[in-house]
């Protein structure tokens, strides 16, 4: 992963061409177009706000697409969703959102979900924003 970074630097910052790059780092160039798309600088993953999200849901049939409309609605970009298999009526439900366009602040968003009819709870599991 480092070397990656390192090609990444010196595309960006010497202008190198990724031949150039690759041969400079003694990385090869399928491994660079392997992870080139995934490897990224601390830094860079920090500016972004992203917080998880744990909710128990009824399992009732629209139930995730309502919530996730909710969701979008205030302005959180839904980066990954993982649902369970309901049992005994209730799914439990993580998302892990962007919220750095959210146009509300974490309280009123998790009082927003809780006033929807089929959800049980939602908690914040962990949150990378500032």
């Amino acid at each position: 992963m480092v070397k990656t970074l390192e090609v990444k630097k010196l595309l960006q910052r010497d202008r190198m061409s990724i031949l150039d790059a690759v041969s400079k780092t003694g990385l090869s160039r399928s491994a660079f177009y392997k992870y080139r798309d995934a490897v990224f600088p601390f830094h860079s993953i920090v500016k972004e706000r992203i917080l998880t999200v744990f909710l128990q849901l009824e399992d009732r049939s629209g139930t995730l697409a309502t919530l996730l409309q909710a969701v979008a609605e205030m302005g959180c970009n839904i980066l990954t969703i993982h649902q369970t298999i309901p049992i005994q009526g209730r799914a439990n439900v993580t998302l892990s959102l962007d919220v750095t366009a959210m146009d509300v602040d974490l309280d009123m968003f998790l009082q927003q979900l809780k006033k929807l009819d089929f959800v049980e709870s939602a908690d914040v599991v962990s949150s990378g924003s500032s």
